[in-house]
């Protein structure tokens, strides 16, 4: 198993910036793929980012270019820059690992004020 807690969430103001740390409980280098989604009220949950044990990054067309997914290994910790934001930005980030299975963590929120 894998257990999954994220941190780093908040209120900032548009425009402005925050971290979200994920710790995992075992080698993220182990894991096929880390991949941060977000669920804003009355929506689906939606795929922000995502790097995999190649390091292949893809990121969702709203996010490229302001969101950056980066990992270190020696603290099994994904970590998900986010720059520029935007009040649509306002979502609950959940953590997400595959291995074998998925795993997730709880959710940290994220709200941006306009």
């Amino acid at each position: 198993q894998v257990q999954l807690v994220e941190s780093g969430g908040g209120l900032v103001q548009a425009g402005g910036s925050l971290r979200l740390s994920c710790a995992a409980s075992r080698s993220i280098t182990s894991i096929s793929a880390m991949r941060w989604y977000r669920q804003a009220p009355g929506k689906e949950r939606e795929l922000v980012a995502s790097i995999n044990n190649g390091g292949t990054i893809r990121y969702a067309e709203s996010v490229r270019g302001r969101f950056t997914i980066s990992t270190d290994n020696a603290k099994n910790t994904v970590y998900l820059q986010m720059n520029s934001l935007k009040s649509e930005d306002t979502a609950v980030y959940y953590c997400n690992a595959v291995w074998i299975s998925n795993y997730w963590g709880r959710g940290t929120q994220v709200t941006v004020s306009s």
